[in-house]
């Protein structure tokens, strides 16, 4: 399945885009899998290593990781960059359900 295929879902998509070697990136982990807990089949929470996909991280401008994106219906509906809280997150995707 592709990236625009992933993010054309009529369901929120919350995109984490980060790197290995990126300290912020990793207390992102734990806070997405309390999240995953928290929406369930409401929303998909995926995980893109900028290293790896460079061209997608080219395509949406990505510069700095953790960077965090949520898509609905291949758009863009919401972006920050660093680290997020459960909370923030949890009623950003509620919002967009």
């Amino acid at each position: 399945m592709t990236f625009q295929e992933i993010t054309n879902s009529d369901k929120p998509v919350l995109v984490d885009f980060f790197a290995e070697w990126c300290g912020p990136c990793k207390m992102m982990a734990p806070i997405l899998e309390d999240l995953k807990k928290r929406v369930g089949e409401n929303a998909s929470i995926i995980k893109i290593d900028v290293d790896k996909n460079p061209q997608v991280a080219t395509l949406y401008q990505v510069r700095g990781v953790p960077t965090l994106m949520l898509f609905k219906n291949g758009k863009t509906l919401w972006r920050k960059s660093g680290v997020v809280t459960a909370n923030e997150l949890e009623s950003l995707i509620n919002t967009h359900k």
